[in-house]
C-alpha cells in the first residue's frame, strides 16, 4: 500500500511558514526571558519591600508560564518540521490515516485527524 503524501510545492510552503514561526517563537521566548523580573541580578541586592516582592514574584510565574507555552509550541513546530523531512507530514500518529488539508490548514502542527483527537479529550 503506498501512502499519499502532500505535493511537494505544498510542503515547501507549510515548512517555509513553520520555519518562520519557529523564529518567532524562539524571539518571543528571549523576549519573555528578559522581562523576567528574576533575571534582573541587581533585585538581589535590593531591600524591596514584600509588595514589591510579591510582583516581582508574580511577574516570574508570569514568565515561567509563558516559557513553557513557547516550548510547547515549539516542540510542535520542530516535530512538524521533521515530518516533512521524513515525508510523514500530515500523517495521524494514532490511525495512521491522512488528516484533513483543512485541520492542517488550521494546525500546521496537528499530529492527530479529527476523530482521534475527539477520542483523545474523551
Amino acid at each position: 500500500m503506498s501512502m499519499i503524501q502532500f505535493p511537494k510545492n505544498v510542503l515547501v510552503q507549510i515548512g517555509t511558514y513553520l520555519e518562520a514561526r519557529k523564529k518567532e517563537l524562539e524571539a518571543r521566548k528571549s523576549k519573555i526571558k528578559k522581562e523576567d523580573p528574576f533575571e534582573d541580578k541587581t533585585r538581589l541586592m535590593d531591600r524591596a519591600s514584600d509588595d514589591s516582592e510579591a510582583q516581582n514574584k508574580a511577574g516570574h510565574e508570569r514568565a515561567e508560564a509563558l516559557r513553557r507555552q513557547m516550548d510547547m509550541a515549539l516542540i510542535e513546530t520542530r516535530k512538524a518540521l521533521t515530518k516533512i523531512k521524513i515525508g510523514k507530514y500530515g500523517i495521524c500518529e494514532s490511525c495512521g490515516k491522512m488528516i484533513d488539508t483543512d485541520r492542517l490548514a488550521a494546525i500546521p502542527t496537528a499530529v492527530l485527524c479529527l476523530n482521534c483527537e475527539k477520542k483523545k479529550e474523551k
